[in-house]
């Protein structure tokens, strides 16, 4: 518990958490930011769970630069690398690149440094895509196939990066050793509202827009849950050199979100929409708009994955897909996003 562990991209909705969790449990903590006149906000943020106190300390580092990330990770045995691109585009680039280069980058300054341990964040979106339907749930032994059909490069940015990790380390890992965490779909309760990116559905739902469901289907976790995995991950001996999937079970549909909105948050949610639209329509919009366009290779289709790796190894027991996505609701509306 005396041992600083660094977090990359403190000011995100897992990287908040995360630093919220691991001063509950005593660590000290040193936290990266591309910027340090974001520090006053992301302490604000992490003091509405618990005292930041002494026990934090923000540094600067960029995942496209290589300088800082010597310094950031000095004295750390263990790195939470949580930061990652997340953005909307048709320019691949500009999300694989900072994706790839930023966990080599990661990587060799935590091997450099002398860490012990990086857990590094990646996403189901590593796991289960470019892959024909099936009816067994894909677990850590998949990998998203990058030449398996229409994907977004926000879904290719996570196969691509964690692909790279795991081949740096067999090739130039030295000592330290590596596992990855796989999230489906993360909601659960903002911190801020500077770090609610992961809620835009729960956030679109709750404001009326779009006024009818797209057919999505999704696995949902709780980003609580999702940092008590790492944690685990961290800590146990055993989960050196293995992926564990973070999922709380089968996939919901955006209508079943939308009626869980309904039920549990009363007015607050009366303008969320509860009608499918047309996939027509939907694909249509997509040739004009980047963020349906990316959503438009997903109608109906279910892609389940199994967390019971996770469960069995490390005793892992998340939430119920309801009490993340109230959560959302509850934080979006107490913070005045919507």
């Amino acid at each position: 518990m005396n041992e600083t562990v660094l977090v990359t991209g403190g000011t995100g909705f897992v990287g908040g958490w995360t630093v919220v969790e691991l001063l509950r449990q005593g660590y000290p903590v040193r936290v990266t930011v591309r910027d340090l006149s974001k520090e006053p906000a992301l302490r604000a943020a992490i003091a509405t769970e618990v005292d930041p106190a002494d026990r934090l300390e923000v540094v600067a580092a960029d995942l496209m630069s290589d300088d800082g990330w010597p310094a950031a990770v000095a004295g750390c045995r263990t790195v939470l690398h949580v930061a990652s691109p997340l953005t909307a585009t048709r320019d691949e680039q500009k999300v694989i690149r900072p994706a790839v280069d930023g966990v080599r980058r990661i990587l060799r300054a935590a091997r450099d440094g002398g860490a012990r341990r990086v857990v590094y964040t990646s996403s189901c979106d590593a796991v289960y895509y470019g892959h024909p339907p099936r009816t067994t749930p894909f677990d850590e032994s998949d990998w998203t196939n990058v030449d398996g059909g229409p994907m977004s490069a926000y879904v290719k940015s996570k196969a691509l990066a964690e692909r790279a990790a795991w081949d740096l380390m067999a090739n130039e890992g030295g000592d330290l050793e590596l596992t990855s965490v796989n999230p489906i779909g993360i909601f659960g309760p903002a911190l801020s509202a500077s770090a609610t990116s992961s809620l835009g559905l729960i956030q679109r739902l709750l404001s009326g827009t779009p006024p009818l469901c797209p057919d999505l289907w999704f696995g949902v976790v709780d980003v609580r849950d999702v940092v008590d995995l790492h944690l685990r991950a961290m800590q146990a001996p055993e989960a050196a050199g293995q992926r564990y999937i973070a999922t709380s079970g089968e996939p919901v549909s955006m209508l079943d979100v939308a009626r869980a909105l309904k039920q549990h948050l009363g007015p607050a949610a009366k303008r969320v929409p509860t009608r499918k639209a047309p996939d027509a329509l939907v694909r249509l919009i997509g040739r004009f708009n980047v963020e349906m366009g990316d959503l438009v290779p997903l109608l109906g289709e279910r892609r389940a994955a199994t967390s019971a790796k996770a469960r069995r190894e490390l005793d892992w027991q998340p939430r119920p897909w309801t009490e993340a996505i109230t959560a959302s609701g509850e934080s979006l509306i107490r913070l005045g996003v919507v």
